[in-house]
Parts: C-alpha cells; structure tokens; sequence
C-alpha cells in the first residue's frame, strides 16, 4: 500500500523554534500537519491495515539544507495521521514496525512517498 503526502512536512528545527516561543504554537504545527496526512491519505483512498511489518519513507526535498534526522522526525505527523484516518488502530509498536527512510532531492516536487508493508 502506497501514499504520497505533497511538499515537505515540518522538520524538527522548525517544529522546536516554533514550541519553544510558545507552547501554542507547537501544538498548532502538529495538529496542521497531522491533519494534511489525514486529508491526503482519505483522498488516496488508502484502506485500513492490522498491522503494518515495515514502512518505507522516500523524503524528497527541494535541497540538502536540512538535516536527515529532522527530516525524518516528521514520521510523528505520519503515524498520528495514519491513526486518525484509521488505516492503523494506534501507533504503538504494536501495530508498527520497522521503519525506512529514504532521502531524495527533487527542486520541482518535494513530497513524501510512504509504503507501507
């Protein structure tokens, strides 16, 4: 099962700075985020799943400005996204697996493709 969240998701720098000037803030980050995964994988039609072994992350950003680990640390956005879409019953390591992330370059259409095993 495949799903493609268009543009980039907020990464940790942005996500910090925005909760350390205030608590509201990071919170309004990740309920805006958490909602733009639900809304794309509603639209992507993706069916709910028990449980899922692997999930496959290919960032593709506009450059290598920002560092993996907080590209990744968008992968939060993902899960509560996918919980509230009930594609997966939580986000416990119950019901997810290992994770894989892949990074990529594209200037013209930064986006992540999620894959789920």
């Amino acid at each position: 099962m495949k799903f493609t969240i268009q543009g980039e998701l907020c990464n940790y720098n942005k996500y910090d700075n925005a909760a350390r000037s205030h608590w509201s803030k990071g919170a309004k980050i990740k309920k805006e985020e958490t909602q733009r995964v639900y809304y794309e994988i509603l639209s992507q039609k993706v069916k709910p799943m028990k449980k899922i072994t692997e999930m496959i992350c290919t960032w593709y950003t506009k450059d290598l400005k920002v560092d993996s680990d907080g590209i990744s640390f968008a992968i939060k956005f993902l899960y509560d996204g996918m919980v509230l879409a009930k594609v997966i019953p939580n986000d416990s390591r119950r019901y997810t697996g290992s994770i894989y992330h892949l990074f990529e370059i594209d200037k013209k259409n930064p986006r992540c493709e999620v894959e789920l095993i």
